[in-house]
């Protein structure tokens, strides 16, 4: 059975970070706006199973490490340190429960109607909402599909069960520290849970059939993290490639190829985090005219679009990084073509993190990166060995690396390994926005002592002129 329609200036199907913001953005521009979940609660993946519980857990994590290992150094005793899961799981819990009602409220607020259920074209202006086996039909003027991601299973060879092999949502519920964690992938997602797990007392291995951890990063951080990480407890498999994963009794069996060989380990629970597909199934785009790319993404052209004018798409199902804030200022910049304003993302100032610890972060190029484009380049580098706040914190690992071009000076990347930097790199994403060179960041006055303090002398290292080094 289907009701009548109803029309909006402008649906959006997904209410992530992309979507609900592309939401509230339009009807801030006072468009008739509508957005299309099926999830229980607000905000997609990020706010509910992915970038906001992970960073819950891994600060709470990271408390027990600290009062644990490091508390000491600064003269106070602590013996016996203990955790409650149960209660760390439910302080998780509570903070995505709170952020996913207030972007509820953020809707009520703006007058952006939630259309519960989950939606599909019906055709090139109809959209099909499904809930409860009943489905209601809508129209707009517009469309926006922000429908995000989904985790990668290998099917074939360790497909999930939800419980022993698992994908990033499940190692989030963990109701017991394993005692050997296997991660399949040393990308952002493996080594943030893994350290998780790691802190609260699990061994970790990590398999990667590459043979570097964090892989698109710049190298000189792949192999500074790799150090580091091992140092804290992380086994790296590295070169190595799954060939299977199988139960037996309350344990797994996991096979990996390593230079031909099969080896064999056993563990409770395999994290399975070899990235991230586009999730368009169920969308029924042919029915709207909507194609997709060979890579299963939605083909748009520099305005968002799809070949359909009036269907444009954002966040990870089109190209680019699959990161919340890209697809928050993706919906943004299209909400507001679609109220006839200018809208654009920089892509070359989108900062990329990982928050295990030390934090990684960078933007713009890797060293790789400009090697392969045939820039002319020079670099500054500056541990925070030699950085006064971070000897105080007792941060000391990392550095800050900045890549400049060798004639302009413009800045092409910095890679930042250390305390904070998913903080820090904001100074750099600023100064990319504007068109800065290594030499704006090297004359900015910094307060002292900060942290920041490293960016300003990599910044001088470009031109060999580093203080405190």
């Amino acid at each position: 059975m289907t009701d009548s329609p109803k029309h909006f200036d402008l649906i959006v199907i997904g209410a992530g970070p992309g979507g609900y913001v592309a939401a509230i953005r339009a009807a801030q521009l006072g468009l008739n706006v509508a957005c299309v979940e099926s999830r229980a609660t607000l905000g997609g993946t990020c706010l509910n199973v992915g970038c906001i519980p992970s960073k819950a857990l891994l600060q709470s994590s990271e408390a027990f490490s600290h009062v644990s290992h490091k508390i000491a150094e600064h003269g106070i005793k602590v013996s016996g340190a203990t955790f409650d899961l149960k209660k760390m799981l439910g302080r998780k819990n509570d903070i995505v429960t709170g952020l996913t009602r207030g972007i509820e409220g953020l809707f009520k607020k703006n007058k952006v109607t939630w259309l519960k259920g989950r939606g599909s074209f019906v055709d090139a202006h109809t959209v099909a909402v499904s809930a409860g086996g009943k489905a209601t039909n809508y129209t707009a003027k517009n469309f926006i599909i922000a429908t995000g991601s989904e985790p990668v299973e290998l099917k074939a060879i360790a497909p999930f069960d939800g419980e022993t092999i698992v994908s990033s949502t499940e190692a989030l519920e963990f109701d017991q520290v394993p005692d050997h964690l296997v991660v399949v992938g040393a990308g952002v997602i493996g080594l943030e849970l893994g350290s998780v797990w790691l802190r609260l007392g699990a061994k970790v291995t990590v398999i990667e059939a590459l043979d570097r951890i964090l892989p698109p990063m710049d190298g000189m951080v792949s192999a500074a993290m790799q150090k580091i990480l091992a140092k804290q407890g992380f086994n790296f498999l590295l070169g190595c490639k799954l060939q299977s994963a199988k139960k037996s009794g309350k344990s797994l069996k996991i096979q990996y190829d390593q230079a031909g060989k099969s080896e064999e380990i056993k563990a409770d629970r395999m994290l399975v985090a070899v990235g991230r597909r586009p999730l368009t199934a169920g969308l029924d785009l042919a029915k709207a005219g909507v194609t997709l790319s060979q890579s299963g993404r939605v083909d748009i052209d520099a305005h968002f679009r799809t070949k359909i004018p009036h269907i444009y798409a954002i966040g990870d199902v089109v190209d680019g990084p699959m990161l919340a804030h890209k697809a928050e200022d993706e919906g943004v910049a299209a909400a507001e073509i679609i109220a006839g304003k200018a809208g654009h993302v920089n892509y070359e100032a989108i900062p990329n993190v990982v928050y295990t610890w030390p934090e990684v972060a960078s933007v713009g190029l890797t060293e790789e990166q400009c090697k392969t484009k045939n820039l002319a380049i020079r670099t500054g580098q500056f541990p925070f060995l030699a950085n006064g706040r971070a000897r105080c914190l007792g941060d000391t690992d990392g550095f800050v690396k900045i890549i400049a071009d060798e004639k302009t000076d413009r800045l092409l990347g910095c890679h930042i390994v250390g305390p904070t930097a998913s903080e820090l790199i904001a100074e750099v994403a600023v100064a990319f926005e504007f068109g800065a060179s290594a030499e704006d960041l090297a004359r900015s006055c910094h307060a002292h002592p900060t942290l920041a303090e490293a960016i300003k002398e990599a910044a001088m290292g470009v031109e060999k002129r580093t203080i405190h080094m």
